[in-house]
């Protein structure tokens, strides 16, 4: 038995050797490839086997360094060279600035002015430019009373409070929604709409986002519209008309509280589809934006106003 395994390892080994010298060779790179394991018993083939690797292996190499060399030898793209950039001549009369380290040091007051003409009055209330910097008043609504509310010329009336529930994992929410329109009487109105779990508060925050949407409305010297227009406003439109003196405001629900917020004395209104205050008020405001002075359009085509009425 023992002859007989000494006959038949080696043997199995170079038929092993064989058939891996068969099999492709996987490349890695150009400078690095898969090296198989060779026997190191000695065999009446071993040596045979062993150099008819070798010689495989030289063949390998001399394939994958002529491999590399014909890419080093690929052609380079050659460097192309570059115009020299000709600056524009100084105007006549140009003088150059003074380096920066050279000029007069700055006071603080030369700062602040600065700041003030780039990016608008300060902040800390002093103005150096005559600028009114408490002419918009930002006051955060949350938490406020409605005693709390600034004192200003504009005046407000609530279109509409309704109670809404977001449902949640843990049950119902139970919030307010409210609707207010605010104005001066002059021209000026907004819509604003507000959510709180209490009225007051919803009410608050409705008012505070009627303030920042404030429209200019059109109006001539009988306080009506200059034109007629019509808009829409999801699934609400609304018409409105002008009228003469002493007609009034003819109009009902969120259209005549707009109208009379805003400054309107004689006017004509009518909602022509949903009756959802919301969309209606919307609506309103959107069909004022749509009216033009008869001034601005005479001189949009440059004419004078009496050419208008002909």
């Amino acid at each position: 038995t023992t002859s007989t395994a000494a006959h038949v390892v080696p043997a199995l080994f170079s038929f092993l050797q064989q058939r891996l010298r068969l099999c492709p060779k996987a490349r890695i790179s150009t400078s690095r490839r898969l090296l198989l394991p060779v026997s190191k018993f000695s065999t009446r083939d071993g040596s045979a086997s062993y150099q008819e690797e070798d010689e495989e292996g030289e063949a390998e190499d001399s394939a994958e360094a002529a491999f590399g060399d014909e890419d080093d030898e690929k052609p380079q793209p050659e460097a192309v060279s570059s115009t020299e950039f000709q600056f524009a001549a100084p105007p006549e009369g140009y003088i150059e600035p003074a380096p920066f380290d050279e000029l007069p040091p700055e006071s603080p007051e030369d700062v602040a002015a600065a700041y003030e003409s780039l990016y608008g009055p300060a902040f800390s209330g002093e103005s150096l430019m005559g600028n009114n910097v408490f002419e918009v008043k930002v006051v955060d609504p949350v938490d406020m009373d409605r005693e709390q509310r600034p004192n200003d010329e504009f005046s407000e009336r609530v279109v509409q409070v309704s109670r809404v529930t977001k449902v949640v994992k843990g049950g119902r929410q139970l919030s307010y929604r409210a609707l207010v329109v605010v104005g001066d009487m002059k021209g000026h109105v907004g819509v604003g709409v507000g959510k709180a779990k209490e009225v007051s508060e919803a009410i608050t925050k409705a008012a505070m986002n009627g303030r920042r949407n404030l429209v200019t409305v059109p109006l001539t010297k009988y306080c009506t519209f200059p034109h007629r227009a019509e808009a829409n406003y999801g699934a609400a439109k609304v018409m409105l008309r002008p009228a003469c003196p002493g007609s009034g405001v003819t109009a009902g629900g969120a259209v005549r509280v707009v109208l009379e917020m805003a400054g309107v004395e004689n006017a004509l209104g009518k909602q022509l589809r949903s009756k959802n205050p919301l969309n209606n008020a919307r609506a309103t405001v959107k069909a004022t934006q749509m009216m033009r002075q008869f001034s601005d359009v005479a001189a949009e085509r440059g004419l004078p106003m009496e050419e208008l009425w002909k």
